[in-house]
């Protein structure tokens, strides 16, 4: 009787330090990460387009340190990522890509080496030179919150809580260093140990944020900042995409031209957490259908130029399928696959690239991989 009643005791006080914990802001268990709800790619018979696509950027586009920037080598001495330049964007698509496929040793590998030519003290380098054998000392957070993502969902794919466990590692270590005052920041430079002063909206990555292991106040007013500044720099039912960015020093949205893909990613991300906005999505069936989906525009939504490119159509594609729209998907798909390379005698075969000048960008390709996974 004594155990029992020292038991029942030893109940009531652990709820009661839970509860106490719970309202004071203490870590609570984030929610479950679900994996994509609909497998269009496997619908729309894409199997052949993909295996093409794989086999170029295995055998063309990837070397011992990832997929390349882009199938053309360079001295890799540029301000931005250039040749055989590896981007930790490219290590987490290849992450997220190999989950969805449910392929554990593709993800054991391409995780391994993202660890071993990424990993800093405190974040992963967006980019790493195999010439100067140099990384760099920034992070990028769009694609540490990608990689982070991908673990986590690895852990529910494989059932295997060892990669949950890395993923909550990684995930404290990111509201670290870019997170402050319940705010995303877009890089953290380890040289200088200091975070920038602006959040670029489409880094709002809003189901990775959920799953940050902070305490479940800091976490929520996170979440609600940033959920704020993304749908405070919406740009109107009439052109319904986003601003580029938001100064926290200043207050203010700034964007010259609108990049689509930037605001697509915000679209996306918006999105997986049923905030989509209506106009959004009418606006990009009409323009997807009609193949009228350009690369930049004015503030007003005028064409700036008329570039259709891989990963705009293949971030439609991803939309459709996140929010269950299977004809934007398959729209967006067929679209994406014109551009793929079909001339056999070309070194870009079964790739995304230009056939005049073989130029053919890692983001492009990973895109179109990873929307045939969706």
């Amino acid at each position: 009787m004594r155990k029992k009643s020292l038991l029942l005791i030893s109940v009531l006080a652990g709820l009661t330090l839970f509860f106490i914990y719970k309202q004071t802001g203490g870590p609570a268990a984030p929610p479950l990460l679900s994996l994509p709800d609909h497998t269009y790619g496997a619908r729309a018979n894409v199997q052949k387009e993909r295996d093409e696509l794989e086999t170029f950027i295995q055998t063309k586009l990837t070397g011992p340190h990832g997929v390349y920037t882009n199938y053309l080598d360079t001295d890799q001495s540029r301000e931005l990522a250039t040749g055989h330049e590896v981007l930790s964007e490219s290590a987490s698509l290849r992450m997220r890509i190999s989950v969805l496929a449910k392929d554990k040793p593709s993800f054991d590998r391409e995780w391994t080496l993202a660890k071993r030519t990424f990993d800093l003290q405190k974040g992963f380098s967006y980019r790493y030179s195999p010439n100067q054998q140099k990384p760099y000392p920034i992070n990028a957070a769009v694609d540490d919150l990608r990689m982070i993502r991908a673990l986590y969902e690895a852990g529910q794919a494989f059932g295997d809580g060892s990669y949950t466990k890395e993923a909550n590692r990684y995930g404290e270590r990111f509201y670290q260093y870019n997170v402050k005052d319940g705010r995303l920041y877009d890089f953290y430079d380890e040289k200088y140990n200091t975070a920038n002063s602006f959040v670029t909206l489409c880094y709002a990555d809003f189901r990775t944020l959920q799953l940050l292991p902070a305490p479940s106040k800091a976490r929520q007013t996170l979440l609600s900042n940033m959920q704020a500044i993304v749908q405070d720099g919406y740009l109107g039912d009439e052109f319904p995409f986003y601003e580029t960015r938001y100064h926290y020093d200043r207050s203010a949205y700034s964007s010259g031209n609108i990049n689509t893909v930037e605001s697509l990613l915000t679209i996306l991300h918006l999105a997986e957490v049923k905030e989509a906005k209506p106009a959004s999505i009418r606006y990009l069936k009409e323009h997807v259908k009609a193949g009228t989906l350009f690369g930049q525009y004015t503030r007003a939504g005028e064409p700036a130029n008329s570039i259709r490119s891989t990963a705009i159509y293949a971030l439609t594609a991803m939309i459709g399928s996140e929010i269950g729209d299977y004809p934007l998907y398959l729209d967006s798909i067929g679209r994406m696959n014109a551009f793929q390379v079909k001339q056999q005698d070309s070194p870009l075969y079964g790739g995304f690239g230009d056939v005049h000048t073989n130029q053919a960008y890692s983001f492009d390709n990973l895109m179109a991989l990873l929307a045939y996974s969706y």
